[in-house]
């Protein structure tokens, strides 16, 4: 899944020091507010207005956190790394592993209490799959199921390999055996839509008739947006009767601080002061693991980036401990490869190219260029408000100036369309980061390099990736963690595998 980093606080680090060292603490003084809830059945975020709420064109984690609470689908992914059954109650597979059987739950109903059958589900894969939805992300979840490559190019009207066998049992039959399909099927893009909600008109999605344990109750864009308890709900009722997020409604620390809120991420300005056993946040931080990769992506259509020598350069100039000590203060954990901890696949004897500015110029030399003279000229494109850039990128770019002698001009685009936009839009570089969709290598390997894949942003093609998947395409950064300040009150919060937490787990506790 792509994702975000927004900044809750803008810190501006400068760059000298990552040449003096300097380890400075960036104070704020704030008054703390009171540690018991206003509203024992309210629980209050800050919030970003998503892009979407229709599942079948989310890709980002912005729109995924409020559509997993308003929508389901057959399976889930809880804490385990392993898919559960959700609106599936069972399901069976056949011996050569490519037919799966799903026999669903007879109790689930839509918001408005329309009961769900085999055909919802048909309807809303296929639904996906139709080229006039134009779903970015259709053939990345659902790829593997027979037909639907022909419902994607509009040569079926169906897809072949779904069939509904009674109102409760549906057939999915797949191209070959694939031990991450299930893990698939805990995507958004395949859960389950209303029908009728979605003939209403374009705009549908701003009234959704979901299956999850909330229903959206409002959205004022820009201001609030507000969820109410789904009485109905098949699984476990939520014990809050709303969740309200405030939309850009501050500084989310300093909101955690006086009370306005009651969960909040950390930001690097505040990690000294939140990690001081004696001070005001003690006992109040989370901090769980991320299946999360952030990296610095090479257009490998396009000059200069074509060139291994070039990639390899860039790579090699990069001091990327320098940026973890100092910009994100060793909240992150430098990547050696591509596969964060945690994930089945993940070797910590990986040996990356380090950082040697003296190779990383021997390599430039052995390229077609020569040298840094002759490279034609580099844009790279990120994500940011008010033309401001990251800190880390702002080292980087600084290093490669440094160490290369190569002026790399930044691009910043809107963080709320970037990722929709970014395989038109990107120029000789773009920064991005990944989290897990699921708890498979294919997730990050095959989703993200693999020729002409959807998330191949980069364009990477090579026949001997596609078969062994093993050469270096991107820039890797880090592996990151959460690290989120909970209010003493707030019981139940836990974040899954995607990042993401399911609040009808969530109490407020007087």
């Amino acid at each position: 899944m792509k994702r975000f980093f927004y900044l809750s606080l803008v810190v501006c680090v400068f760059i000298s020091l990552l040449v003096t060292g300097c380890n400075c603490d960036i104070a704020v003084t704030v008054t703390t507010g009171p540690d018991i809830s206003p509203a024992s059945g309210v629980l209050r975020l800050y919030g970003i207005d998503p892009y979407t709420l229709d599942p079948a064109l989310a890709s980002e984690m912005t729109s995924h956190s409020y559509i997993m609470q308003l929508y389901s689908g057959l399976l889930r992914f809880e804490k385990e790394l392993q898919p559960v059954g959700d609106i599936a109650e069972r399901w069976e597979i056949s011996s050569d592993r490519t037919t799966y059987t799903f026999f669903l739950r007879e109790d689930v109903v839509f918001h408005n209490g329309k009961k769900v059958t085999a055909y919802d589900v048909q309807y809303s894969w296929e639904r996906a799959c139709d080229p006039k939805t134009g779903s970015p992300v259709a053939q990345t979840y659902l790829g593997d199921i027979v037909g639907v490559n022909e419902k994607l190019a509009g040569q079926a009207d169906t897809i072949s390999g779904v069939k509904v066998l009674n109102d409760y049992t549906l057939e999915v039959t797949i191209d070959s055996p694939r031990n991450y399909f299930l893990a698939k099927l805990t995507y958004p893009t395949t859960y389950v839509v209303d029908e009728d909600s979605v003939k209403k008109g374009s705009t549908w999605w701003k009234n959704p008739n979901g299956t999850g344990p909330f229903k959206l109750k409002s959205w004022d864009y820009g201001n609030t947006l507000i969820l109410e308890r789904n009485e109905h709900y098949y699984g476990r009722v939520a014990s809050l009767e709303r969740v309200e997020y405030g939309m850009w409604s501050g500084v989310p620390m300093v909101m955690y601080e006086t009370g306005d809120i009651d969960i909040a991420d950390v930001s690097v300005a505040y990690i000294d002061r939140i990690m001081d056993p004696a001070g005001p946040f003690a006992g109040q931080m989370q901090v769980a693991p991320e299946l999360s990769f952030s990296y610095i992506g090479f257009n490998a259509a396009a000059e200069p980036f074509d060139d291994v020598h070039v990639r390899r350069a860039f790579t090699m100039a990069l001091d990327k401990q320098r940026i973890i000590d100092v910009t994100y203060r060793n909240m992150v954990e430098n990547a050696g490869g591509i596969l964060p901890p945690g994930l089945p696949g993940y070797n910590e004897n990986v040996v990356p190219l380090e950082f040697d500015p003296a190779a990383a110029r021997e390599e430039l030399a052995l390229s077609r260029y020569g040298s840094a003279e002759n490279l034609p000229d580099i844009t790279i494109t990120t994500s940011g408000y008010g033309g401001n850039i990251s800190s880390h990128l702002e080292a980087a770019v600084t290093m490669w100036r440094e160490y290369l002698g190569i002026e790399v001009t930044v691009r910043v685009l809107d963080p709320q369309f970037y990722l929709y936009n970014l395989k038109k839009e990107k120029d000789q570089m773009y920064d991005l980061a990944w989290i897990a969709d699921y708890p498979h290598p294919q997730n990050f390997l095959d989703v993200l390099f693999r020729s002409g894949n959807e998330n191949n942003f980069g364009e990477y093609s090579n026949p001997e990736v596609d078969a062994l998947l093993d050469e270096a395409a991107v820039l890797p950064l880090w592996f990151g963690q959460s690290y989120t300040l909970v209010k003493p009150y707030v019981r139940g919060y836990e974040l899954n595998v995607m990042g993401l937490p399911m609040l009808n787990k969530v109490e407020i506790v007087k």
